[in-house]
């Protein structure tokens, strides 16, 4: 399957429905890899991608239309939950049932 025809790059239901709390071991200004001005502060040890943060949720690097043509803008530095979260997972398809799309096709995965 070619990058274009993955399931996620036409989705994005998890960018609209998850709160995404992660270390702040993982900012860039930590020697992670999250861009901070993407972040919100949590306590002293974590934070959260901003968006995700209120309601209705929409994570800030989340581009495009979800369901139609979405994609995570900082994909290679995306934290940890969102690394974890697989295509087709309970929690992939909790997210797509509540943006009204059906289950990933097993085949696409």
């Amino acid at each position: 399957m070619s990058d274009s025809e993955h399931p996620c790059l036409r989705c994005g239901a998890c960018c609209a429905i998850y709160r995404v709390d992660f270390s702040v071991y993982e900012l860039q200004s930590e020697g992670g890899t999250v861009p901070d001005g993407l972040t919100v502060e949590v306590t002293g040890n974590t934070c959260r991608m901003r968006g995700t943060d209120h309601v209705p949720i929409r994570c800030a690097a989340l581009t495009g239309k979800v369901g139609e043509r979405a994609a995570c803008g900082i994909y290679e530095w995306r934290p940890n939950p969102c690394r974890e979260l697989e295509p087709g997972s309970h929690g992939c398809e909790k997210a797509r049932a509540r943006h009204g799309m059906p289950p990933l096709d097993p085949q696409m995965l």
